[in-house]
């Protein structure tokens, strides 16, 4: 048996996960009481990590500010989940901080994670896939990941790379 198929028998099979969609505008009109357009990113991870095992104990959405953003990782790391997942403001336009907000935090970086989206994500839209800004590492034992807010790559994050190896990189962050 290999080191990693080890370590992954050693791993937790189920993950506690906050899911945070990161859209000025949705935090906006919810703050205003507006209900605004369906969720469907949101909506697709909560179902993804449910078919994999895993539980989602904490769904927010929160705005594109570096500030808030922070706030929000403080906040959700404190619920004692063991996972985190961002999705959103990781383009290229100014406005897009999550990246931003988020990388000076963690105290370590997994950059196989960012590569690997960019890498399958290439495989299905070709060279646009170079424009794909994500990031995962650890806070406070916390494992956080960043993607995009599309629905296609939350799919493709979350079925290729999250789903099946986040119990693995738990074990390891929590230095079990």
């Amino acid at each position: 048996m290999s080191v990693p198929e080890a370590h992954r028998r050693e791993a937790p099979k189920s993950v506690r996960f906050s899911v945070v969609i990161v859209s000025t505008s949705r935090y906006e009109a919810l703050k205003a009481g507006r209900e605004g357009p369906p969720d469907l990113t949101g909506d697709l991870l909560c179902r993804l990590l449910a078919e994999t095992g895993h539980e989602v104990i904490s769904r927010r959405v929160a705005p594109d500010d570096i500030w808030a953003l922070r706030s929000v990782l403080e906040e959700e790391a404190r619920k004692g989940v063991d996972a985190i997942i961002f999705a959103g403001g990781t383009g290229l336009s100014p406005d897009d901080v999550t990246i931003e907000a988020i990388r000076p935090l963690l105290e370590k970086e997994m950059p196989g994670f960012g590569e690997l989206l960019r890498l399958l994500s290439y495989e299905r839209v070709g060279p646009a896939a170079m424009l794909t800004r994500a990031l995962a590492g650890v806070y406070k034992g916390v494992v956080v990941f960043c993607l995009p807010g599309s629905p296609d790559a939350a799919e493709l994050a979350v079925r290729e790379l999250i789903g099946p190896e986040v119990g693995h990189a738990v074990k390891h962050a929590r230095g079990r």
